[in-house]
């Protein structure tokens, strides 16, 4: 499904990712918007990817779930989506706690989703996903 939607990291920095998937004939629905699911992927992308980025930065293994998900739509995204996702800090702080724990954590990441993003944003849904991990050991 992922290849399906070819996703395009934009930015990636400890604190935040940006990730555009564009509408086309495969991403767009009947009434010529995003489909849904290729919304949940882009949401997934973002929040998925960077707490992957962020544990392999660490140089610990981590394994990654989600426990729930959840989304809000306030307009139709009639033109390429940008997922963003500005939660690294609080990933970064989980990555620390896990690792004495030893326990699993779950942290509900935020996703933003835009379209025209960054020039004139149009916030089109937003996503909350709930980001489990457990720390694995050392690589």
């Amino acid at each position: 499904m992922i290849a399906f939607c070819n996703p395009v990291i934009t930015e990636l920095s400890d604190n935040k990712i940006v990730i555009r998937i564009k509408l086309n004939r495969l991403t767009s629905n009947h009434l010529g918007s995003m489909y849904l699911g290729v919304l949940a992927v882009g949401a997934d992308l973002a929040a998925g990817f960077h707490a992957f980025h962020l544990s392999e930065k660490s140089g610990r293994k981590v394994s990654l779930a989600f426990k729930n998900f959840s989304a809000d739509f306030h307009s139709r995204p009639d033109t390429a989506v940008y997922f963003v996702a500005n939660y690294g800090d609080e990933v970064q702080k989980m990555l620390g706690r896990i690792q004495e724990s030893g326990e699993r954590e779950t942290f509900a990441v935020p996703v933003k989703a835009y379209c025209n993003y960054p020039t004139k944003p149009d916030h089109v849904a937003t996503f909350s996903l709930g980001l489990s991990l457990k720390d694995k050991g050392e690589k």
